[in-house]
């Protein structure tokens, strides 16, 4: 699945293309003497393949991509190889190896993370907020997926987020009355509550809303706060945070039913080798 279209893929092949060299320039040579290959530098789950097939495909290369995106590879496993116009080569491999590296490290982070949670909580839901870094969105929620988690709120499109500041600065009466007026004007939209306390936890359980988001709560305030909500409160309680894979394991048994950590987005880049064969 290509998350990048043409227009972005020319824009990576503007900026990063090899100096001096245009993308008319590359796709102009009838030379079809070398082939560019792209490999794993260390184990891991690679992900951006379909979109550095497509920017040599760009370049009028013949390109064979060795896996999908999602995958486990192994060291020096194949990924990507092209064959083409050393200027087409040189004008794609570096934004194709860059695209690779740092989606391939989203992915393999966000893999780490769902293992590390599941082996403590099979159960657990492993989530990647649509907040990601701006201007990577589209490859940033490709490479989280790739890894095993769902994108939230992935499940419900049109809920309904009221966020933890409508209580910081507005009070729980506010946040009541926002909540009344949403069942009003959308009956059966979910609804989910940003907190950051016990105290507003309860609240929002109260207003019988369908998730609380718990904002920034350490392992045990999670579950303090799971164990506050287990009086008849039926809703979707949700740790949410730039939760590192140290603490997974101790997050997925919180007493929380889904993780959402935006740590993946952070991650180092996945080491990407590439080599020039001549045929």
């Amino acid at each position: 699945m290509l998350m990048l279209d043409d227009v972005a893929l020319h824009c990576l092949l503007k900026r990063d293309r090899h100096p001096g060299v245009t993308v008319a320039e590359a796709t102009s040579h009838d030379s079809r003497g070398m082939t560019v290959t792209l490999r794993a530098g260390a184990a891991g789950t690679v992900c951006g393949l379909e979109e550095a097939e497509r920017i040599f495909t760009l370049l009028g290369c013949a390109v064979h991509i060795a896996a999908a995106s999602g995958a486990r590879v192994e060291t020096d496993d194949l990924l990507v190889a092209a064959r083409g116009p050393l200027a087409s080569l040189t004008s794609g491999w570096q934004p194709a190896q860059s695209l690779i590296e740092w989606a391939s490290g989203v992915a393999t982070a966000t893999a780490d993370f769902v293992a590390a949670a599941r082996a403590a909580n099979p159960g657990i839901v492993v989530a990647c907020p649509r907040k990601a870094i701006p201007g990577a969105r589209p490859l940033a929620l490709k490479a989280a997926v790739s890894g095993g988690a769902v994108v939230h709120l992935g499940a419900f499109p049109t809920t309904t987020l009221i966020l933890a500041e409508h209580f910081a600065f507005e009070g729980a009466a506010s946040v009541r009355d926002r909540v009344a007026q949403m069942r009003k004007t959308h009956p059966g939209r979910p609804v989910a509550v940003e907190v950051e306390t016990l105290e507003h936890a309860l609240a929002a359980a109260d207003l019988g809303v369908d998730m609380i988001q718990l904002r920034r709560m350490l392992p045990d305030e999670v579950a303090a706060t799971a164990r506050s909500l287990d009086r008849g409160w039926q809703g979707q309680l949700i740790a949410v945070g730039a939760i590192p894979t140290p603490l997974a394991a101790a997050y997925a048994t919180s007493g929380a039913d889904v993780l959402m950590t935006s740590m993946p987005y952070h991650a180092p880049l996945a080491d990407i080798r590439v080599a020039f064969e001549r045929d």
